[in-house]
């Protein structure tokens, strides 16, 4: 019988943890990603893009669920009515944990046989914003776009990306933070009232590794996932760097916040590139891990599906 942990029970003196990542399920991912809250079910999504599968941790009793699919997943994002948004290699579904079903909603790129989706992020507005990327890595042919909440038409912001990764607002809402993994670049965009971004400008680049997913804290820090580095990377709004935050894994992904006081972060890593020997060196890459944190995430935005 499979025994279940937990995270208060990880987190027994949960003040004396703070920042340090601890394991709570060794599922070996090879490319975990896109790791989400849902309020409503006190619980964090996240999916393994090479094994095609969609994973669901709930935080309450350490419960873990998977469900396998037919393409690859990119990221998963909570709606109004208690349903997911799933990004998949060839555009956007719809996902009920319920039914485990998923049914196509609008379609992306699918004239460009090259390029897939990759990360997404939902606004406080309920606005989505995800990018695409070039599915070999190696030209600059991804995109960035936006939905609003209740319709179906994209908005194509920038073009120009190679690995698009890491949407996310600032908590003012007036600030998209934006990378290109392959270039190990973070971007900063002025939101505009109509949701146009305006003033691309190089926030930050990263060496030691490749940024790859962000997240947000209540604070304006923003968490950067760093591939092929062993941590998590800190920054202010105005670009000062942090204590980084280390991680028993080389290619750590992305960081969300949850729980119910919201400082609880879930972190995916990947397998994906290791070797053997690496893999046995460090036997928790592709490991999930959680912490706690003293500053509060910002509240998942939840988006508005159309009718």
């Amino acid at each position: 019988m499979t025994t279940y942990i937990p995270v208060d029970r990880v987190f027994q003196a949960a003040e004396t943890n703070i920042n340090e990542a601890v394991s709570v399920w060794s599922l070996q991912a090879r490319l975990g990603e896109g790791p989400v809250w849902s309020e409503t079910e006190s619980a964090f999504y996240f999916v393994d893009i090479l094994n095609c599968a969609l994973h669901r941790y709930r935080l309450s009793d350490g419960m873990r669920s998977s469900w396998h699919v037919q393409r690859r997943p990119t990221f998963l994002v909570p709606t109004h009515d208690g349903a997911l948004i799933c990004g998949m290699e060839d555009g956007l579904y719809l996902f009920d944990p319920e039914t485990g079903r998923i049914h196509p909603f609008l379609p992306v790129e699918q004239n460009y046989s090259r390029t897939r989706l990759n990360d997404g992020h939902v606004d406080r507005s309920g606005r989505l914003w995800f990018g695409t990327m070039d599915d070999e890595e190696e030209l600059p042919i991804g995109s960035l776009y936006s939905m609003d909440g209740g319709d179906t038409a994209l908005r194509r912001h920038h073009s120009g990306y190679t690995v698009s990764n890491g949407p996310v607002m600032s908590p003012d809402g007036r600030t998209l933070y934006h990378c290109d993994s392959a270039q190990g670049v973070i971007y900063a965009f002025d939101v505009t009232l109509n949701g146009a971004l305006a003033g691309q400008r190089i926030f930050a680049e990263i060496s030691n590794g490749a940024p790859d997913g962000l997240a947000m804290d209540s604070g304006g820090t923003l968490w950067v996932g760093i591939w092929g580095g062993h941590r998590l990377e800190r920054f202010t709004s105005a670009g000062k760097r942090l204590a980084p935050i280390p991680v028993p894994a080389a290619n750590v992904t992305k960081a969300a916040f949850g729980g119910d006081d919201l400082r609880t972060v879930f972190i995916t890593t990947a397998c994906k590139g290791l070797s053997a020997a690496e893999l046995e060196a460090e036997p928790l890459n592709g490991a999930v891990f959680c912490l706690r944190t003293e500053t509060p995430g910002m509240p998942q935005g939840l988006m508005m599906l159309p009718g």
